[in-house]
């Protein structure tokens, strides 16, 4: 019987919004497998690396090359009969490595229901039946759009940035202002469903502007920031008040998008969303439905097993404005709330030596079953750390140093860039051989309470 532990080769994407080169972490994690034959061309950007059975870009056996989608369909005992029951013989999640150089889609990932729907209506740009929600931690710096803000972020930028009025109309705003006023921060529901309501009509209402007039308003804007910039957008409203540099980063922020997309409706999006930035180890969460747009940085990205994504602005890619708008949420809360805290993982245990040197294992554990994701750092030679069986299947990769990983009697090499998929119920124990031997292992587990 094979052992549960197979090396993957993986693909990588080439879109627009890639880093260029070698300066793309999902370029040189893909290069790191010999057999993939990847030579990174300087001039070329590379988004994103995809490890899983997804058919767009499945992972391989670097020993046989045979697909991973393959091997988990032939072995059901891969998987586990529970998840193969739930999800099918494939993989429940996707995980990749995203190296953003320029901003991705103004977008959201649809629900279950509503990706049914949008997959039997048009296949071509809506590939698969299954909803998206996705977890993002960062690598290096990351900056991003994320969810809608508070609402009198929202009011103060309607009353300070003149452009903006004018897209989303007199009347949409002076309704919104007038219904948030006074009890945009009530938990009542009925508070909630008006504000929500209110926030569509207006969010709604710029997407629906005209190009021309998105043209005219977009020079106006970019110049008030090039000329204003410490004044620009009122100071930045509530958000900076503590700061004081909250118009200057702003205007700085419609310069660079409008350096990327000049004209682009997105320059507008981004007063209605917060602006989040995450450090490296940080994380945040977005369910289906969710609002975002990423803007920079290298990231780690595991999200149920989808290529399903509504666009609706800092694109050159297909359009879904009406359905983005009448899709979303609507939720409104500080960029705090977009962040996904992690907790000690519970499940493995390290030698004294990696105790000793400051390793730690964190677990990112989203509000769904598709999959959680382990942060392992291993300090110094030989700091060691036994993963306990999981009911599900994982894959593991490496993003700096080197070890090895071990399942029963078969034990591997684990350099940077390298991936390794664990069948489920084994046993994996990694190990350093370096000062710091760092990976993530996104895992699927059907049962919540085992998984924290």
């Amino acid at each position: 019987m094979q052992v549960p532990l197979i090396r993957l080769q993986c693909g990588v994407n080439s879109y627009d919004w890639g880093k260029i080169g070698k300066k793309s972490a999902a370029a040189k994690f893909a290069a790191a497998t010999p057999s993939a034959d990847l030579s990174i061309q300087d001039e070329k950007p590379y988004a994103e690396l995809w490890m899983g059975t997804h058919p767009s870009l499945p992972s391989r056996d670097v020993e046989t090359q045979r697909t991973l989608l393959d091997l988990v369909e032939d072995n059901a005992m891969l998987l586990s009969h529970e998840v193969r029951d739930r999800y099918g013989a494939k993989l429940p999640f996707l995980f990749k490595v995203l190296s953003i150089s320029k901003a991705l889609s103004i977008q959201a990932h649809p629900n279950k229901k509503l990706a049914e729907q949008l997959h039997a209506r048009d296949p071509k740009n809506y590939p698969d039946d299954n909803h998206k929600p996705e977890m993002t931690i960062a690598i290096t710096p990351f900056s991003g759009l994320c969810g809608f803000r508070p609402l009198d972020e929202i009011a103060h930028f309607l009353a300070a940035v003149a452009p903006l009025r004018k897209l989303v109309g007199e009347g949409a705003a002076t309704a919104f202002e007038t219904l948030v006023s006074g009890k945009h921060t009530s938990e009542n529901a009925i508070d909630v469903d008006a504000n929500k309501k209110v926030l569509k009509n207006a969010f709604s209402s710029l997407m629906s502007s005209r190009p021309h007039d998105i043209e005219a308003a977009a020079a106006e804007l970019v110049e008030s920031a090039k000329s204003s910039p410490e004044s620009f957008a009122g100071g930045g409203g509530p958000a900076y008040e503590s700061k004081g540099s909250g118009g200057r980063e702003l205007a700085e922020l419609v310069d660079t998008l409008n350096g990327q997309f000049p004209g682009d409706i997105g320059l507008f999006v981004l007063f209605f969303l917060n602006y989040v930035k995450l450090e490296p180890g940080e994380a945040m969460f977005l369910k289906a439905d969710d609002i975002h747009a990423y803007i920079s940085g290298d990231i780690i990205e595991c999200m149920a097993s989808s290529d399903n994504v509504v666009r609706a602005g800092f694109t050159p890619k297909f359009k879904d404005v009406s359905t983005l708008t009448s899709m979303l949420t609507y939720n409104y809360a500080p960029p705090d709330a977009q962040k996904l805290p992690p907790t000690p993982y519970a499940h493995a245990t390290m030698n004294t030596t990696a105790y000793t040197n400051g390793s730690s294992l964190e677990l990112y554990d989203p509000p769904i079953e598709e999959f959680a994701v382990v942060y392992s750092i291993l300090r110094g030679v030989g700091g060691r750390a036994v993963f306990e069986p999981v009911a599900g299947p994982s894959i593991i990769i490496c993003t700096k140093g080197e070890g090895w990983i071990s399942v029963g009697p078969k034990k591997e090499v684990v350099k940077e860039g390298y991936v390794y998929f664990v069948g489920a119920t084994a046993e994996c124990t990694l190990e350093s051989a370096s000062d710091e031997f760092v990976s993530f292992k996104a895992f699927c587990e059907l049962a919540p309470e085992s998984k924290t």
